[in-house]
């Protein structure tokens, strides 16, 4: 697919940062400092020693899984899915604002060592020749130290930033990240029960497979690798759609109150809606409301859900406002997955993590016993005298059955003019100035087109009037949020289903896409979108740091991939198709 790239590969590339650190090197999100990487401490809010310990968990998935394809190969018994459910478990532990707790890094990595300790023992000598033969390390682990030697060791895994080397270390740590994406999806679809052995199979060789010297790739192999990862993200997303629709019914056009009522409350953030069913069914005859927050705003919208009549609808916005909004929030809140911000002492005393999330001082629930967050809930003022608000309400619910019923009445718009032109506007949102392009553009976009938006960008937009469009007695809304980062699957269903009816492809549709971007889901979705071909994606705020430019050509070349500029113009652009 991918052979004729090297005729676009520069033969030089222009790349000259200065790369100057001792502490650590990061750079896997969207606000990493001055566009380069953090070197003292994470703008994200880890610290040195906690980077260490993720680079060094990092390292150590890769060693597990390179004895796990060897064992493969050499049929040893029992392979077992421990393993798989570990890399799903560490690599969303390194996700930003996900864990920030050094304890619990050290506990993976306890964990990490008695599987490669299992498969060793299991595969005898003879796995341990071939294992030699390989250069994989077989004795002397570095991961049961005590911690601070931990944390000595996992900064000789930081990246080599070599310049002649960084084309393809960069282009790992791309595909690096969208695994990561891809293995939280994972990680939530298995919470509901839902497993697909050959999507593990997949990110254990893909694992085993970076733990290989750069000399082992090339640009051209490198690329391929990433858009196979796209389209194995691609099956991650749709396993988690069905298990989660499967699990709570297909989302319903629902209509969230924005405005609390007076009683006690929990709030609930992150994406986990397992989390959420959970608490609703512990919480319910106990007087105790449930709120949504940031991505988990789209749980209002499934019946199994939104029928518990104390989810009282949606508080606050998205995950980078979270320090005042929590403050505020007269109640506890539980954290089920990122963002978090490391919390201030204010309410810190108030925070809950749940699965992956860590964080040092904040209490950490296990085995699905809410009781102790209800408890607190009953003892904090709650709302109080509410009556007096009326807060906007937002429409969330279109999802891929509930937008495609209305295939129908949508292409026949289309068809007569009614509607002339489609915009996917989302992705993270995040404190940048930068970002409010994503609000003006939706506000510039001409009255006879209709957004599609998912994940917490849609913030920047879902309370404003963007009005409806009116067609043979229908409104229909011009913004349509599809849900969270991860419905990117559905928002994918219905671009093609429209391609489908009008007998092309997505990218002759008047549709145009606006991606905001800030941690690896993102990075993951963005991998499906050009494993699927789709060109002429308008990406920011800013472009990932660990984007060499001589990778970034080929992707501008091949796919039309270009940074947010001046909305006015951009908005032309996207109105020419």
């Amino acid at each position: 697919m991918l052979s004729h790239l090297n005729t676009f590969f520069p033969r030089q590339s222009n790349f000259r940062i200065q790369y100057n650190f001792s502490k650590m090197f990061c750079f896997q999100c969207e606000q990493t400092m001055d566009g380069k990487g953090c070197t003292v401490k994470g703008k994200c809010g880890k610290s040195a020693e906690v980077s260490a310990l993720q680079d060094l968990l990092v390292a150590q998935l890769k060693h597990l899984n390179s004895i796990v394809h060897h064992a493969k190969e050499n049929d040893v018994k029992p392979v077992t899915t421990y393993s798989d459910h570990f890399n799903l478990e560490g690599l969303f532990a390194t996700l930003t604002n996900v864990n920030f707790d050094e304890k619990r890094f050290q506990k993976y990595l306890e964990k990490g060592e008695k599987l490669i300790e299992f498969y060793l023992k299991n595969g005898g000598e003879k796995l341990k020749s071939v294992l030699h033969e390989n250069g994989i390390q077989t004795a002397d682990f570095s991961y049961s130290k005590p911690l601070k030697d931990l944390i000595k060791t996992g900064k000789e895994y930081q990246l080599d930033l070599t310049e002649e080397k960084r084309p393809v270390i960069f282009t790992k740590e791309l595909i690096m990240y969208g695994l990561k994406g891809g293995a939280a999806y994972l990680d939530h679809a298995r919470l509901l029960g839902y497993e697909d052995t050959s999507l593990y199979h997949y990110l254990s060789e893909s694992l085993q497979k970076l733990s290989l010297p750069v000399s082992e790739f090339t640009l051209e192999s490198l690329l391929e690798f990433a858009l196979q990862t796209g389209n194995w993200n691609l099956s991650c997303m749709e396993l988690l759609n069905r298990a989660n629709t499967e699990s709570y019914g297909h989302p319903e056009i629902t209509t969230v109150s924005t405005t609390p009522v007076d009683g006690k409350c929990i709030l609930v953030s992150g994406h986990d809606l397992r989390d959420l069913k959970l608490l609703l069914e512990q919480t319910e005859g106990k007087g105790v409301n449930v709120y949504t927050h940031g991505e988990m705003l789209p749980g209002n919208a499934y019946p199994e859900l939104k029928k518990y009549s104390h989810l009282k609808g949606n508080y606050g916005g998205a995950w980078q406002d979270q320090v005042k909004e929590f403050s505020k929030f007269p109640g506890p809140i539980l954290m089920t997955t990122n963002c978090l911000i490391p919390p201030p002492k204010n309410y810190s005393k108030r925070v809950f993590t749940r699965s992956s999330v860590g964080f040092s001082n904040l209490k950490h629930i296990e085995n699905d016993d809410f009781s102790e967050i209800i408890k607190m809930a009953k003892k904090q003022k709650g709302f109080k005298n509410t009556k007096k608000l009326a807060l906007k309400d937002i429409i969330v619910g279109f999802g891929m059955n509930q937008t495609l019923a209305l295939a129908d009445l949508i292409i026949d718009a289309v068809k007569e003019g009614a509607i002339k032109h489609f915009f996917l506007i989302g992705g993270c949102d995040g404190a940048e100035k930068e970002r409010n392009y994503f609000e003006k553009l939706a506000e510039k976009t001409p009255k006879d087109t209709v957004i599609l938006t998912l994940a917490c960008g849609k913030y920047r937009f879902n309370k404003k009037d963007l009005g409806v469009i009116e067609f043979k007695g229908n409104k229909i809304p011009r913004v349509l949020d599809v849900g969270q980062c991860n419905d990117a699957y559905s928002a994918i269903q219905i671009a093609l289903a429209l391609a489908n009816a009008f007998d092309t492809d997505v990218n002759s549709l008047p549709l145009s896409f606006a991606v905001s971007w800030f941690e690896q889901k993102a990075v993951s979705i963005l991998l499906t979108l050009l494993h699927l071909g789709i060109k002429n994606i308008f990406l920011g705020p800013a472009l990932p740091a660990f984007l060499e430019p001589s990778v970034l050509d080929v992707l501008v070349k091949l796919f039309g991939i270009r940074p947010i500029g001046d909305v006015d113009e951009d908005l032309k652009l996207m109105l020419k198709k």
